[in-house]
């Protein structure tokens, strides 16, 4: 299935950075258990389900902290990556046990100050949900949530730890847990947990996390980049119907706003097919299944070649059959630019934060003139 490719990519993409973990890493390895409510749509169906569910999960994760005193690291704050297992305890009939392997990002707040016993993070995973059992017109007509038992995993969240000794800290978080198929298949309302956790973290290096003073900042060369992206998914667009291509072209032009961040502004253009066949007897047109955008965008610089693209774009023209609900969509995702100046990634485009399509986007960089150098 066309969705693999989600978590495949992300594995991939993080992995880049776990290959690289060198001996100044702090390595540790976390346990979990987490509880909360389930979001519904305010539809019957939901609020059944609701009422039947009752959710609860347990996590375990494998980390590190990379201790190599290099600016990238210094103004992340030095975060931790990745990877993970997590799976709901209780099976329910109407939706299974949801389950899924992802990797991951942890970023503290506050100064970078590593005798501070009590510390606070924002944290995100993206990966694989499966182990779920997914709408059935006959046998599970009441799941309304999802219509794969594969489904990506996405999970954003709020942490905060207590170093209790070298080796032990413990941690709670809230945050959003999320399943979703990305409209590959209909139904896909998405599985929404709210969980809050509690756990521990057992560090496997007794050294202590220490990179040192604040490392040497090149220069910033303040440049405009061009980046031309080609994205392509799939959709479906009712319930028993089948998957048609989706994609589109987006051209942005970002300016080096700092050591960390890009933004700027561009141009996409987002083509559905499958119109013709879903709507046979209806005079379909050019701008019913094509549609353009202005869209703003901004890159977070989690490394030198990897960065998180974040976008809302405003429609000029919204396409009628591609089911572009409202004026607005919103993008986010990971990507990787290799030093050819080709980026690959995928990203998430939604409305509302209702999923539209994946994004599996492959493109080019055209980097533009120096035209200031500001010394750190």
């Amino acid at each position: 299935m066309r969705l693999q490719i989600v978590p495949v990519l992300t594995f991939i993409i993080f992995g880049v950075i776990s290959f690289k973990v060198d001996a100044q890493s702090k390595k540790f390895i976390e346990f979990s258990y987490d509880q909360g409510p389930i979001i519904g749509n305010n539809k019957d169906w939901a609020d059944e389900l609701i009422d039947i569910i009752d959710y609860s999960g347990v996590d375990v994760r494998i980390g590190w902290r990379s201790g190599k005193n290099i600016y990238y690291n210094y103004i992340n704050r030095y975060p931790s990556y990745g990877l993970g297992f997590t799976s709901a305890v209780n099976y329910y009939k109407e939706i299974g046990r949801p389950m899924g392997v992802y990797a991951f990002g942890e970023f503290p707040f506050g100064k970078n100050d590593f005798d501070r016993k009590l510390n606070f993070s924002y944290y995100a995973q993206i990966g694989l949900g499966f182990n779920m059992n997914p709408y059935d017109a006959e046998t599970n007509p009441i799941n309304g949530f999802v219509g794969t038992a594969i489904n990506a995993h996405v999970h954003f969240g709020l942490k905060a730890s207590y170093q209790f000794s070298s080796t032990l800290e413990g941690f709670t978080s809230i945050g959003t847990k999320h399943y979703s198929n990305g409209s590959i298949k209909k139904p896909n309302s998405g599985i929404n947990f709210v969980p809050i956790a509690l756990g521990l973290r057992v560090n496997l290096d007794k050294e202590k996390f220490n990179p040192g003073t604040k490392p040497d900042f090149p220069p910033l060369e303040k440049r405009g980049i061009w980046n031309i992206a080609a994205y392509t998914g799939l959709k479906s667009y009712d319930v028993g119907e089948k998957t048609y291509f989706r994609g589109g072209l987006g051209v942005n032009y970002l300016w080096e706003l700092s050591y960390k961040y890009r933004g700027g502004l561009g141009i996409d253009w987002f083509y559905g097919a499958g119109a013709k066949e879903r709507y046979p007897d209806e005079n379909i047109g050019f701008f019913d299944v094509n549609s353009f955008a202005i869209v703003g965008s901004w890159e977070w610089k989690l490394t030198e070649r990897l960065y998180m693209p974040i976008a809302l774009g405003v429609y000029l023209s919204r396409a009628h059959y591609n089911q572009e609900v409202n004026g607005f969509y919103e993008r986010i995702g990971v990507r990787y630019r290799m030093k050819n100046n080709v980026f690959a990634g995928v990203q998430i485009k939604a409305h509302k934060a209702k999923a539209d399509f994946f994004e599996f986007t492959l493109g080019y960089t055209i980097p533009g003139k120096v035209r200031k150098i500001v010394n750190p």
